[in-house]
């Protein structure tokens, strides 16, 4: 196996900058496998900023990807806007869920929303401590939040606002004014803390797939909103957002390359999006990256799970702004550590450059 000239984080640099690479980078959203890795709760990766970044930190010294450690989860918003949050128990749950009522549950509830305070709201001041020691090491502060859309499948659950959607409009676009707002305010807030230059906003849209609504609902509900809210980000001078565009969004690229993601961006696709889908709308703006199947890196031989990612690279390292490998989501907790391995491997022997 040949020498790495470069670190994890030459590495991410570089690829932002546009320069040479030595091989493909290799990303994972990896915090339930982390946890394990380092002896500690699913639950402390999670509650515990400083543990979960130490937790991070070891797992990349031990498996060789790429990127930094980050801090976050899908629910965003729920705790945010006043519900309750339960950490993860038992061996096969793998992120924070909502613990009793929605924050909106009526009609009414709409009218009682308020901006949450971004210094006091839910998880926020974990994620401003994980982003301290971020900055503390030179990383970039990659506040993690929720698209306007599933922020508000958060805030009510999807099958109220689905049905909203059809029967009471009008609230479903007060709930997005309001979530719009708030994310735009989270990125101010670590902006000024931690310098625009130095923020990378995730922004993860699962609720918007085509698996639970329409293209016809996304351009109605989703794009005016997310095409907005990286709008304004970006004005900030945010210079990089990574969009996790999560599930089946196919029927929705089209709209999705109408929305701008930095210069350059980061998408990143789950396997219901093809590499060569993704190049289509993307690949000549943004950084692509993905999308290793979850459920082949935790039940797969690592033949396979190599195998796989060796097809993905071929069609995907030559993609002009760059390509990252990744799994389609997060990494399975209970992925065997020979799984991990076998990504890691397949980006050293298939992702090389200049050979």
């Amino acid at each position: 196996m040949a020498e790495e000239r470069y670190s994890p984080q030459e590495r991410v640099e570089r690829l932002l900058k546009g320069l040479p690479l030595d091989r493909v980078p290799f990303f994972t959203f990896i915090l339930g496998f982390a946890a394990k890795t380092a002896g500690i709760t699913v639950a402390d990766v999670y509650a515990e900023p400083e543990r979960s970044f130490n937790a991070q930190l070891l797992t990349r010294e031990k498996y060789g990807y790429d990127n930094d450690p980050f801090f976050g989860y899908a629910s965003y918003g729920a705790w945010e806007f006043g519900a309750k949050l339960r950490f993860p128990r038992g061996e096969y749950q793998q992120a924070p869920i909502v613990d009793g009522k929605l924050p909106v549950e009526s009609e009414q509830d709409v009218d009682k929303l308020a901006l949450p305070d971004v210094h006091t709201a839910g998880v926020l001041p974990l994620a401003k401590k994980f982003s301290g020691l971020q900055a503390e090491h030179d990383m970039m502060a990659s506040v993690v939040i929720g698209g306007s859309f599933t922020v508000a499948v958060n805030i009510a659950g999807e099958g109220r606002l689905c049905r909203w959607m059809i029967k009471k409009p009008d609230l479903v676009h007060r709930m997005l004014r309001l979530t719009t707002d708030h994310l735009v305010d989270v990125i101010k807030a670590w902006s000024v803390s931690f310098g625009e230059e130095r923020v990378m906003p995730h922004i993860w849209e699962p609720a918007a797939s085509n698996q639970i609504i329409s293209p016809r609902l996304f351009e109605k509900f989703v794009l005016p909103y997310e095409k907005e809210l990286h709008t304004r980000i970006l004005s900030l001078g945010i210079k990089h957002i990574l969009c996790h565009i999560c599930g089946d969004h196919n029927q929705n690229l089209p709209f999705w390359s109408d929305i701008p993601m930095g210069d350059p961006g980061i998408v990143s696709f789950g396997d219901e999006v093809s590499m060569e889908n993704a190049y289509k709308y993307f690949g000549k703006n943004c950084i692509i990256a993905g999308n290793i199947r979850p459920s082949l890196i935790q039940t797969g031989t690592p033949e396979q799970i190599k195998n796989e990612c060796r097809k993905v690279i071929q069609t995907a390292k030559r993609f002009p702004r760059g390509f990252i490998l990744m799994p389609g989501c997060e990494m399975p907790v209970n992925t065997p550590p020979e799984n991990m391995l076998a990504m890691v491997e397949a980006v050293r022997e298939y992702g090389r450059y200049g050979e």
